[in-house]
């Protein structure tokens, strides 16, 4: 299961950087998260969930920190987190116009979820890019699954707003997946 929770890496660093937007703390968090993960896998289920137990981890983490330090993190720009997208720009496949258009959509979009108001943009990240189902999110926030589901509502109407220059005739600006 040890090697299971490596496979979160990627995930836990894009989280930690959406919650402290600096790249030194998001890399101290996550650390810190699998330290404490290591020393408590004795004690976790064999049928529990290693994604939403790790996520839950970090995030308890991060509150303590911003309890122990009494101020708000620094802000600074989120782009690692948008790094692990597909690159559909630098694929080749599309024409150049094609490129051109899908790099600044992928601009918009990071863009967009940067302006959210931090409840939203956490639950946008757990769900859109780390997979989550509502469930695990309620886990990872400590909060009700209706909570979840209503903020990410929010969410999702407000990217639809910002990015609705995007929506092309018969398809959605963005997915209503769930």
């Amino acid at each position: 299961m040890r090697e299971l929770a490596l496979e979160y890496l990627d995930g836990l660093y894009g989280y930690a950087m959406t919650l402290t937007r600096n790249k030194a703390e998001a890399e101290d968090l996550v650390q810190e998260t699998y330290l404490r993960a290591m020393r408590a896998f004795d004690r976790l289920q064999p049928e529990s969930n290693v994604k939403s137990w790790l996520f839950t981890i970090l995030r308890n983490v991060y509150l303590n920190q911003i309890r122990h330090q009494r101020s708000g993190p620094p802000i600074v720009d989120m782009e690692d987190q948008f790094s692990n997208l597909p690159d559909i720009a630098a694929s080749g496949e599309l024409d150049p116009l094609s490129n051109y258009l899908a790099t600044l959509k992928r601009q918009d979009v990071h863009r967009a979820v940067e302006s959210l108001p931090s409840v939203y943009r956490e639950v946008i990240i757990l769900r859109e890019f780390e997979d989550l189902s509502y469930q695990q999110i309620a886990e990872v926030l400590n909060c009700p699954t209706g909570t979840v589901m209503s903020r990410l509502g929010r969410a999702r109407e407000k990217l639809k707003r910002v990015l609705e220059h995007w929506r092309i005739v018969g398809t959605p600006a963005i997915e209503e997946g769930g």
